[in-house]
């Protein structure tokens, strides 16, 4: 593995006009290399953590009046000397900055360089350094808080813990191997068994959040589907409170997928507006029709909407068993009741019931008047238990980990019957090593600069 030891500079805010634009530069010469373009104090003679105001010069020409913050190693960032300038946010005076800090010995970060430089230098483990790619993405309070929670090492300490169980009976197996002659064993195997029991339903668990996580991490998907004219794009726009989808008495109005996103509670919700299910009139319709399977094979929840006026309880039961599988979470969504004898409405509901066994919840409104809308906002947020596993230990929302996880538990298991059926210790010991490095590739304990390059490539430049 390479450890990159020269001197990068890298823009470190968003591209484009703004009031201020701060350029970091990290490594060995960070500070002597912002010192000799500088014109106030001298850099090098300054406390780590200070700010300092001054101009940036070159050839004699004053390129801008800045402050400089410094953070010398090895309590930075980085564990570098890392020094922040602070410039007007002109592109213009922040490319010529970054250029004249190249002429001087530095070079352009790559993406995601400043944060492997903080793992390679031990500030942080592997996960902990991709929850900072998510916690920059992050678009809504639980996303964040999700984030910062794996930040500042919950999930790491969590697979840790793992881990250090594992070794303990790893290394008595491995004894055992250099005793192999002398058929002793150091490793209680009751012991042994009831540990890989343990760890495997914890294990078992912490994959089982990623569908959870996963979510938090990307938005919700929610599809909103049912016949034509049901009142599904008048749905959409009431949940977000503003015309955002065609509204129109024609049929077939949506053709195309319409996807917006709302944030509820702290969680942000993607709403997919689709297109009517029927048989369609022409191919540009049967593409919108096909799209809006597509999204429900995708989607965490459904919303299916139908016209309380006009559908009958069977033909409910028709559309839902279309659009059923095992992965939604399908809320029934009767509108247009407003319009509806009250019972009418009850009738309908009590049928509905009884031929889907009550297996879905049923919201009556009227999309139209915003009637009723409040409460299934307040469904959607709860229709996941996202709430419990908040308030739960540890997420998991990155799918590298979760492919991790689920190589470790492939082994385990191989361990847990290799235990049973008595095999032999060089196998048992070759299932549990393949369980600890795949616990490894998470933390990064276990890694190839290949993983590295791919992780962080992924990140935006200057972070």
């Amino acid at each position: 593995m390479t450890y990159h030891t020269d001197t990068i500079v890298a823009l470190s805010t968003p591209p484009g006009l703004g009031a201020v634009g701060v350029i970091r530069i990290s490594g060995t010469h960070a500070i002597e290399i912002v010192n000799a373009v500088f014109k106030g104090k001298n850099l090098l003679q300054q406390a780590s953590h200070t700010l300092h105001f001054g101009k940036i010069v070159h050839e004699q020409q004053i390129i801008d009046e800045v402050v400089v913050g410094l953070f010398l190693a090895p309590t930075s960032y980085t564990k570098e000397n890392i020094a922040e300038i602070s410039c007007h946010g002109s592109p213009y005076i922040l490319q010529k900055v970054i250029e004249i800090l190249i002429k001087n010995g530095a070079r352009s970060a790559k993406p995601g360089e400043f944060t492997m430089r903080a793992f390679l230098n031990g500030r942080f483990d592997l996960s902990q350094a991709e929850a900072v790619a998510d916690l920059i993405a992050a678009d809504s309070e639980i996303a964040h808080k999700t984030a910062m929670q794996q930040m500042r090492g919950g999930f790491s300490l969590e697979i840790k813990r793992l881990r250090e169980e594992l070794i303990h009976f790893a290394s008595l197996i491995e004894l055992e191997l250099d005793f192999g002659e002398e058929d002793v064993e150091f490793a209680d195997r009751m012991a042994l068994s009831a540990t890989i029991e343990q760890l495997l339903r914890t294990i078992h668990a912490l994959s089982a959040s990623f569908k959870v996580g996963n979510v938090i991490k990307k938005g919700v998907p929610v599809v909103l589907a049912g016949r034509p004219n049901a009142g599904k794009s008048t749905l959409l726009n009431a949940l977000v409170n503003e015309e955002r989808a065609i509204v129109s008495n024609i049929a077939g109005t949506t053709r195309d997928i319409i996807e917006v996103p709302i944030n509820i509670d702290g969680l942000t919700f993607r709403l997919i507006d689709t297109a009517g299910i029927r048989e369609a009139s022409d191919t540009i319709e049967a593409i919108g029709v096909k799209k809006t399977f597509e999204q429900i094979e995708n989607a965490a929840i459904l919303l299916y909407i139908f016209d309380a006026n006009d559908l009958s309880e069977l033909e409910v039961l028709e559309d839902i068993n279309k659009l059923n599988n095992s992965k939604l979470t399908i809320v029934l969504v009767a509108n247009k009741c407003d319009l509806c004898q009250e019972h009418t409405l009850g009738t309908l509901e009590n049928s509905i019931n009884k031929l889907t066994k009550n297996a879905f919840p049923i919201f009556e409104i009227s999309a139209h008047k915003q009637q009723n809308i409040h409460q299934l906002k307040a469904y959607l947020t709860s229709a996941l238990g996202i709430n419990s596993y908040l308030n739960d230990n540890t997420l998991v929302t990155n799918i590298r980990h979760f492919e991790a996880l689920n190589n470790c538990y492939l082994s385990l298991e191989k361990v847990s019957l290799a235990l049973q059926n008595k095999i032999t210790t060089d196998f048992l010991a070759q299932d549990i090593r393949h369980a600890l490095s795949a616990l490894s590739e998470i933390t990064g304990s276990i890694t190839t600069e290949d993983l590295l390059d791919n992780i962080f490539s992924k990140f935006c430049i200057g972070k």
